[in-house]
């Protein structure tokens, strides 16, 4: 199971019966059930559900991947730079998945730490603003925002992925980033953002154009690849099948590692910028409500 990585089935009344037949070998019990929490209906535009994409091995070869409980980071070391990986898509092991695997892989492969976090339905709502978080240091809806600031402040890199939902990021994962950022008291300058759009069709560019502003307003450094980052497909088997997308997606990983090593090895020989005390622009007292 080391060397295993791709898992394929079509549909949920197929996964009975694959599981039988993996049941049999040693070892196979975890891999069924995963398998199995896999294969629930439903489905949105790129990221068809029930299809099982990467199985994302443990051993340290691979990114962890998890559903939002708290944990190390796989092939973490001293001293390694981390990156924290957000799968937006309501389905675990969908097309969104089987792009951030390929992310996932070039980061291991360059020794960077990482983890993958599952958004799922763990999310309670969007951002309320009720100021809450300002004064406590996190968000008053206790879900899995709560344990992504832990995770975030830790990192190095952030990559987020989401399917598209009417040219635009999934209602879960815009909940989850609203929030996170808002919530984040910490200093995010200079810690690598990029973003992974999956989808059907059509949509993926208004929203990449969606994630990336998280970043830009951060002071978060942009990692790009040769295209925009994205994947086209209705199942993880057409993501596959999608060559310079999943191309787009190794290349991605690789200038991750290589943008979070060189930062951290910038901020070791030259600091950080300056920073200005926050300046805001209100035209208010000129333009009273009606």
């Amino acid at each position: 199971y080391n060397t295993l990585q791709y898992v394929l089935f079509q549909y949920s009344n197929q996964a009975n019966s694959l599981k039988a037949l993996i049941s049999s070998t040693t070892s196979a019990n975890n891999l069924a059930a995963t398998l199995a929490r896999a294969s629930r209906g439903g489905g949105g535009d790129g990221d068809e559900g029930g299809l099982a994409s990467r199985i994302v091995a443990t051993d340290g070869r691979r990114c962890r991947e998890t559903g939002g409980e708290r944990g190390s980071m796989a092939g973490e070391g001293k001293g390694a730079p981390r990156v924290l990986i957000i799968n937006g898509s309501p389905h675990r092991a969908g097309c969104t998945a089987t792009a951030l695997a390929e992310v996932a892989a070039e980061l291991e492969r360059a020794g960077v730490a990482c983890e993958t976090v599952w958004v799922g339905n763990a999310v309670k709502g969007g951002c309320m603003g009720c100021g809450f978080c300002a004064k406590n240091g996190r968000c008053v809806q206790n879900d899995i925002v709560n344990d992504l600031l832990e995770k975030f402040e830790a990192a190095d890199g952030l990559v987020v992925g989401t399917a598209v939902h009417y040219a635009s990021a999934t209602g879960s994962i815009t909940s989850v980033l609203d929030r996170l950022f808002y919530a984040s008291s910490f200093d995010k300058r200079f810690k690598c953002g990029a973003a992974v759009v999956s989808c059907r069709r059509g949509g993926a560019s208004a929203t990449f154009d969606q994630l990336n502003k998280y970043f830009t307003i951060s002071q978060m450094p942009v990692v790009s690849s040769r295209y925009w980052n994205s994947v086209h497909g209705h199942a993880p088997e057409d993501v596959r099948r999608d060559v310079e997308g999943m191309q787009t997606m190794r290349m991605l990983g690789r200038n991750m590692a290589f943008m979070v090593k060189a930062i951290a090895l910038g901020k070791e020989q030259l600091g950080l910028p300056e920073v200005e005390p926050m300046e805001w622009t209100s035209f208010m007292d000129e333009h009273p409500r009606d």
